[in-house]
């Protein structure tokens, strides 16, 4: 059984629970405890199940609950503006910081107008614009990911896509200020990655180099999602994974079911986890801060 399964059994039994007898109450009760039982022993699909759900905070509610005086800004100066990347100004502990990433929504109709997190390539430049702006004015980044990967289709091809992932890639390799990059959701593909000098991940969101689906039907021919748990599982997309191989540096603790937009844990964490690692990055010379994010990802390369 799937969580997902478990979870529409458990919203089963709690309607019924609303108009029974006290006895059948009581067994209403043991049996929706013994199926949450399940959350303690999640597949890696299940954490993929988890990444998804549309009840999750987005970046919006994580700069509501952690900066003050967000201003955002938009577009790339060279097209138009991409609405499934959000960036801006803002204060964390009457500091100024640039804060930008995925947008997802939480209805059919947001996510239309954000393209369901998959950013464009006047996306990936408006962030690189964002980033270099932060530099010019020494602010640190703190960089939100949730997205299934970058929008494939033929007018990103066009516009120059892969050059701008790339470019963004470049870019903040070099860049003179810090970076703290989070991952809330969906971590998938190209459009996912962020060479930052700290990389975070919520306990429940995955990071990977596609989706499980994607990795099933390349590897397996598997159109009719048979696999795709298989593939999450071989994948090593979730946060215990990454973390044991060093690829994160840090998980935040979720509650039982899954981080919501009530999770006020979880800003707290992420909070005392920025103002921590913010002050150690700042102490650092450029040169310092640099050479260290190359260390980085020169470690990580040398583990595949």
């Amino acid at each position: 059984m799937s969580l997902s399964q478990v979870e529409k059994e458990i919203e089963k039994l709690q309607k019924e629970l609303l108009d029974c007898n006290q006895e059948r109450k009581k067994e209403i009760e043991s049996q929706i405890k013994k199926q949450e039982e399940y959350y303690q022993h999640l597949s890696p699909y299940d954490h993929v199940y988890l990444a998804r759900k549309s009840t999750r905070p987005n970046i919006k509610d994580y700069i509501n609950h952690l900066f003050d005086d967000f201003i955002e800004l938009h577009g790339d100066r060279l097209a138009k503006d991409d609405g499934s990347i959000v960036g801006g100004i803002g204060l964390f502990n009457q500091q100024p910081v640039t804060i930008i990433g995925h947008l997802k929504g939480k209805t059919l109709e947001d996510n239309l107008k954000c393209n369901f997190g998959m950013s464009s390539p006047e996306g990936y430049r408006k962030a690189m614009r964002l980033m270099k702006q932060a530099e010019k004015f020494k602010r640190p980044i703190i960089a939100f990911v949730d997205t299934p990967g970058a929008y494939p289709g033929m007018e990103a091809e066009m516009h120059g896509i892969g050059e701008a992932i790339a470019r963004n890639l470049l870019e903040m390799s070099l860049l003179k200020v810090p970076i703290i990059t989070i991952v809330i959701g969906e971590g998938g593909s190209g459009g996912a990655l962020a060479l930052s000098d700290r990389l975070v991940m919520l306990e429940n969101s995955v990071y990977s180099i596609l989706s499980p689906e994607g990795f099933a039907s390349i590897l397996w021919k598997d159109q009719e999602g048979k696999r795709v748990a298989e593939a999450a599982s071989l994948m090593k997309l979730t946060a215990k994974d990454l973390y044991e191989r060093h690829i994160i540096d840090h998980i935040i603790d979720e509650d039982l079911k899954g981080a919501t937009v009530e999770s006020y844990e979880v800003y707290r964490q992420i909070k005392e986890y920025l103002n921590t690692n913010l002050k150690e990055l700042q102490k650092l010379s450029t040169s310092q801060l640099i050479n260290k994010r190359y260390e980085k990802y020169r470690k990580i390369g040398q583990v595949f």
